[in-house]
């Protein structure tokens, strides 16, 4: 049996979600973990304006921007919004906006052939996020 509720209240779904809890034993249950646009939408906005203007500039690096250049643009420091965006995906789990599991939307890629501590290279959005927070940033743009 696959069921599908959109425009549920947070009441219901923790209810919904609350009785699947009781009967696991008895389900298999999955979770869509997959950013969509409501959900990017919302991360987004949970975002301080250095850390929104960092993710902008990921995704208009299609998914792909170097470390240099973001240092260069935020004057050598990326800690504030690095630790912003990581500090966005717990919240969004803590506020039900997204399930437990769902992936960062922007990681760090370092150099594999040096694992040990060391500067990231370039911040990365999969492919397939791209459009979909290019789509949230028009949102908000036009909100």
């Amino acid at each position: 049996m696959r069921i599908t509720i959109e425009g549920a209240s947070a009441e219901f779904e923790h209810r919904l979600l609350q009785l699947l809890a009781d009967h696991r034993h008895e389900l298999t249950v999955t979770t869509d973990t997959a950013w969509d646009v409501e959900r990017a939408t919302v991360y987004l906005t949970s975002l301080p304006s250095n850390a929104l203007r960092f993710a902008r500039t990921v995704v208009e690096a299609d998914g792909t921007a170097d470390a240099e250049q973001l240092r260069a643009e935020f004057h050598g420091d990326l800690r504030g919004p690095t630790i912003a965006l990581s500090r966005a995906l717990p919240r969004g789990v803590r506020n039900r906006w997204w399930p437990e599991g769902t992936e960062a939307p922007i990681t760090p890629q370092y150099d594999p052939d040096h694992p040990s501590w060391q500067k990231a290279l370039a911040y990365t959005m999969r492919s397939e996020n791209v459009p979909v927070f290019r789509e949230a940033f028009a949102r908000l743009s036009a909100g």
